[in-house]
């Protein structure tokens, strides 16, 4: 018996790993994580059903269009079209706008299917597999037992294991495999070093696709073709993922596999468990939530830090308070107006936008003000709404069942705190919707809480002369309480407690120097903003006079969350907007006969234009005009004191004309709205040593960047060899021959010494011949060698395959006088095998050994350029206290 379910569970779990390892390669080499991995195995699972039902086509080549030509073309698409963009943005914005593609790809799937004529694809549809029909059984045996498995069992079991192997191969033994890894591992090196990244992310978006195509079509005989059910499908293979951390292939194979098992064993040898209804179903919640706080913490990133979901610019801040307020102030003058004006119907239509628009202003407090993503605000309502009508039901008086409402919610938001205080980023957004998961197949299941599927009934609030079943009056009630809400949020922001969340939301280390307390922090964000959703899911039972377990699924607040960012999560108005065009919109398409599919693909378009404008609709429409009033005017930049600038030159020391092999002429860069380069001439010719020296920040590293490409120029051009490469990516800068050595170490930690070199080089061994430390560690990782030891690694491929241009930065940085001695000496010789070197480095002395050329920085520009012979002591000091 034991045995039967075992093997039954093995291939449930080979599901799980091949939807899991798809989810762990997208997101290690993008990292995005893809909420709408399992829409795209909808979509395919929907192609296979309709080739094979609809065209009559056989059921293997059905799978074989579906899985290796139309998921893989899919990813791509959405790659060009949306991720590439997203991988800049903040994390909220990656997460809405895969919650968008979650509700818009099947929605475009079945409208495609209802335009065409297709057979429909709905519960009466009967998805065979890819074997024989019907399903042949086979007895396998073991031992004194056997075990009946099916073909379907066999040929997913099968493929799962030929994924695996395939997968494994290839990003081990291959040189696509090894550029992901390195992508992964140091993107921005990645691009120094030669490797498209862009296209590694197309190339991981087209496998990562395929595989959920694969696990799709393999489920579609038990799962039908029912969206939703590949979205729950999705959170069971992110448990597989997530014991992988995210990174780990093998591992969440492994991880899905056990999953598999352990849920079939949880389902037939438990059945104490009975007694809680739904708390067998839950086993993968609960491992994911266990995976998640044991296995994940954040060790880069705190949620909501200020270094990727920095606030945007206030494009309103120079006009006056009466300016900014007005469109407001006239908006609600419009819909005081249409309320007592209006028709009934639709003033309760106005009513349940408001309704969502009060829960939607926990999202301003918890994602807008504290940059933590929290997708269990739909559990909190509907623990707040239950409690309520739970109470009411046991005598307690109507205003206190309410207040007992909010305040449940309120301490459950205190509960989802605590995997905040360790958690950040994606984690604990997969954390707290673990929870609400956990919450609505457990706790909302329990009769004596939920009273079944009956439900509570409750009353209207009464106020003597008026109560709330007059939808006028609930209006009225619904914007003073928003007003309330969007007061308390203002004070909250201008306060000494708003002054420390965004202290520990930018900066949590520096935070907690100050004295201010992060855990205290989060845990009263979590608070007020479950407090307010418990007080809107109240408002939402009063509305609909009734509350049941079923009214608010913790999977609204996964599409909430991404209604009130398109709008824009950081302001009150965004939430009040995204709740009515989220009543409004449907109403709309149903009045106008349109599909309601249609909606949902807007939904999704929206989310795609998060890819651009991550911070929301308002602001960007605060940005156009501010755009307008300045007509596209151009801001001259601040004066700055004048400094001469060298001529940049272009012979050899002997005087013979020779053109540069790589010239800087007026270069102008910098970051953001900060200029720093400010036209910098600057040439090296071929067989030289020009020294880059200068204080602190006076712009040389950023000369680097700008030189390699790694920061894109504002102003002035770049010459390779005559030729302009200004406009060419670092990446294919490094393919020309230019090799930058970055600040500190140039080396991929998660690679071997081998694979690093193989980054550059076909063929590694003549490294091993020069370097024979390196030859002995070549299985080593290179984040495990000393620092002299990654910086060897780091220059030595140009000892074998020498670039044309070499710049380093700072190359000596924390070595050993005896390693520093070895690095010259490697670039000594790069000299006479005549590679052109830029040489930016701390220590004077050793730069001015072997530097032919010297050029000063001041400032942003080179103030002083000429022979080592001319370099005197003075001039030395001056350019390093930076006073000439």
């Amino acid at each position: 018996m034991i045995l039967g379910y075992v093997l039954s569970g093995l291939v449930t779990g080979a599901i799980f790993a091949i939807m899991g390892a798809g989810l762990t390669l997208s997101y290690a080499a993008t990292g995005v994580f893809n909420f709408a991995h399992g829409a795209l195995g909808f979509l395919s699972a929907l192609l296979f059903y309709e080739l094979n039902v609809a065209a009559g086509v056989p059921a293997w080549l059905s799978a074989l269009v579906s899985v290796v030509l139309f998921a893989p073309a899919l990813g791509y698409v959405l790659h060009k079209a949306m991720f590439r963009g997203l991988a800049q943005a903040g994390e909220t914005a990656q997460i809405v706008a895969t919650i968008g593609l979650t509700i818009a790809l099947p929605a475009l799937g079945l409208l495609v299917v209802d335009l065409a004529g297709l057979p429909p694809a709905d519960a009466t549809a009967l998805p065979r597999g890819i074997g024989p029909h019907p399903a042949q059984t086979f007895d396998v045996p073991f031992g004194v037992q056997s075990v009946r498995l099916d073909t379907d069992q066999l040929i997913t079991f099968a493929f799962s294991a030929v994924a695996a192997a395939g997968l494994w191969a290839f990003m081990r033994h291959t040189p696509y495999g090894l550029r992901m890894r390195a992508s992964v591992d140091r993107r921005r090196l990645a691009t120094l070093r030669g490797i498209d990244a862009d296209a590694t992310s197309a190339l991981a978006w087209m496998l990562g696709s395929g595989l959920a195509g694969l696990a799709g079509v393999l489920a579609v005989s038990v799962l039908g073709l029912d969206a939703t059910a590949y979205t729950v499908l999705l959170f069971a293979s992110a448990t597989a993922a997530v014991f992988g951390r995210l990174r780990s292939i093998p591992w969440t194979f492994a991880a899905g596999l056990a999953l598999g098992v352990v849920q079939n064993l949880v389902a037939g040898y438990t059945d104490f468990l009975e007694q809680v209804t739904g708390l067998r179903t839950a086993v993968p919640v609960l491992l994911l939530f266990a995976g998640l706080v044991l296995l994940n913490r954040s060790r880069e990133r705190i949620a909501g830090s200020a270094a990727e979901d920095a606030p945007p610019p206030d494009h309103l801040a120079g006009l006056p308070p009466w300016r900014r307020r007005l469109p407001w102030a006239l908006g609600l003058v419009a819909l005081v107006g249409f309320t007592f004006a209006g028709p009934e119907y639709y003033v309760g239509i106005a009513a349940q936008g408001l309704v969502l628009a009060l829960i939607f202003c926990s999202f301003v407090v918890v994602t807008g003000i504290g940059g933590m993503v929290n997708l269990a605000q739909a559990a909190f309502a509907a623990m707040a709404a239950l409690t309520c009508g739970w109470a009411f039901s046991s005598g307690l008086p109507f205003f206190v069942a309410i207040l007992l409402g909010v305040l449940a919610a309120a301490a459950v938001g205190m509960l989802v705190a605590l995997p905040a205080l360790r958690l950040g980023g994606r984690v604990l957004t997969l954390a707290t919707l673990a929870l609400a998961l956990l919450a609505d197949q457990v706790l909302f299941q329990v009769d004596a809480f939920s009273n079944g599927t009956i439900g509570w009934p409750l009353p209207a609030l009464g106020f003597g002369f008026a109560d709330t079943s007059d939808p006028r009056v609930l209006v009225v009630v619904l914007l003073v309480l928003i007003g309330a809400v969007a007061a308390l949020v203002r004070n909250l922001e201008r306060s000494a407690s708003g002054r420390a969340i965004l202290a520990v939301r930018s900066a949590p280390a520096a935070a907690t120097t100050s004295g201010l307390s992060a855990p205290r922090t989060k845990i009263m964000l979590f608070v007020l903003a479950s407090a307010i959703a418990g007080l809107g899911g109240v408002l939402f039972a009063v509305a609909k006079g009734s509350i049941t377990a079923t009214d608010l699924p913790a999977f609204s607040g996964f599409v909430w969350l991404a209604v009130v960012v398109l709008q824009g999560v950081r302001r009150i108005g965004g939430a009040v907007l995204g709740g009515l065009i989220a009543v409004v919109m449907p109403e709309l398409l149903a009045t106008w006969d349109v599909s309601a599919h249609v909606g949902a693909i807007l939904f999704g378009l929206g989310g795609m234009i998060l890819a651009k404008h991550p911070d929301g609709v308002l602001t960007q429409m605060a940005e156009l005009r501010h755009r307008r009033r300045a007509g596209e005017k151009v801001h001259e930049e601040p004066a700055v004191p004048a400094v001469p600038a060298a001529p940049a030159g272009s012979g050899r020391l002997d005087g013979a004309a020779v053109r540069p092999l790589f010239a800087l002429e007026g270069v102008v860069a910098g970051y953001a709205d900060c200029t720093v380069l400010r036209g910098v001439d600057l040439a090296v010719n071929p067989g030289e040593v020009v020294a880059l020296l200068g204080a602190n920040g006076a712009g040389k590293s950023t000369t680097c960047a700008a030189a390699a490409g790694d920061l894109p120029v504002t102003g002035g051009r770049i010459l390779l060899d005559g030729q302009d490469v200004t406009a060419w990516p670092a990446h294919r800068r490094a393919r020309a021959g230019i090799l930058l050595a970055p600040e500190g170490r140039g080396v991929f930690p998660g690679l071997t010494v081998e694979e690093n070199l193989r980054t550059w080089l076909p063929d590694p061994a003549p490294v091993y011949e020069r370097l024979p430390q390196l030859a002995a560690r070549r299985t080593v990782l290179a984040g495990a060698l000393s620092g002299g030891e990654q910086q060897l690694l780091t220059l030595a491929p140009a000892l074998v395959r020498p670039p044309r241009v070499l710049i380093a930065d700072e190359p000596s940085l924390g070595l050993a006088p005896l390693v520093v001695r070895q690095i010259f000496e490697v670039f000594a010789e790069l000299r006479e095998r005549g590679v052109a070197l830029l040489l930016v480095e701390e220590k004077a002395t050793e730069a001015l050994a072997i530097a032919d050329r010297v050029a000063f920085m001041r400032l942003g520009r080179v103030t002083w350029l000429g022979p080592r012979s001319e370099v005197d002591s003075e001039r030395l000091t001056a350019a390093y206290l930076g006073v000439r």
